[in-house]
């Protein structure tokens, strides 16, 4: 009895002093403060402890299919590339600030197993910044992004733009990056069509000299 009594009283001014820490602001919450040893021990281990039992009975299709690892390189370059780079690109801003950092995903690939790629990616990992994807894309769509992160191991810079290209149009986010093309070929004509105007205005006010200038040699955006 006297054990028991005293395991809780124990466990009690564990607590107590645990919350008066928090409390007390002494913790340093900024993403550029490291970790201590401890929670870069610890924090990795759990994490793919849990990974692991929550992955292990996820059915793998084929992952092989070229055309598969094609179509889910649009979105691995939409979803993973800021963050965790690319062949060829490093991580960008939003990346290098995050705490811990993001892993490079060749050795991820390497490391894990299909099951537990597509688990982290379909429900992200808490106090990493890695995101849920599958609370905005189904499975298929996932699936497309593990196989094509299967292949990162043996994938190049040079590969990467070569299948990027082939992908054009495929993906979750094939739309996305299509918007984006449109909207810089537009900027670009609208650019182009005002440069000409103002080349005419400049020859009219200096007398109509020379050639009149051809308005339909323009090349307007639709």
């Amino acid at each position: 009895m006297k054990i028991i009594t005293t395991f809780i009283f124990t466990i009690t001014i564990a607590c107590i002093l645990l919350v008066s820490f928090a409390y007390s602001g002494f913790y340093d919450v900024s993403a550029r403060s490291p970790h201590s040893a401890f929670t870069n021990w610890l924090a990795p281990m759990a994490m793919h402890a849990s990974v692991k039992r929550r992955s292990k009975e996820i059915a793998v299709p084929d992952l092989n299919d070229e055309a598969l690892q094609i179509a889910g390189i649009s979105d691995f370059d939409a979803m993973c590339k800021s963050c965790h780079g690319a062949p060829g690109y490093p991580a960008e801003a939003v990346g290098k600030g995050l705490n811990p950092p993001p892993p490079d995903l060749k050795e991820s690939a390497s490391a894990m197993t299909s099951a537990e790629l597509f688990w982290v990616t379909k429900q992200g990992i808490k106090m990493t910044g890695m995101p849920a994807w599958g609370a905005t894309h189904d499975d298929e769509d996932l699936w497309a992004v593990v196989a094509f992160m299967k292949e990162l191991p043996n994938i190049d810079a040079v590969s990467y733009e070569s299948m990027l290209l082939s992908a054009k149009g495929m993906g979750h986010h094939a739309g996305d990056n299509a918007g984006h093309h449109d909207t810089q070929t537009e900027s670009h004509d609208e650019s182009e069509h005002q440069l000409h105007d103002a080349a005419d205005s400049t020859a009219e006010a200096s007398g109509g000299a020379g050639t009149e200038h051809d308005h339909s040699t323009h090349k307007h955006g639709n």
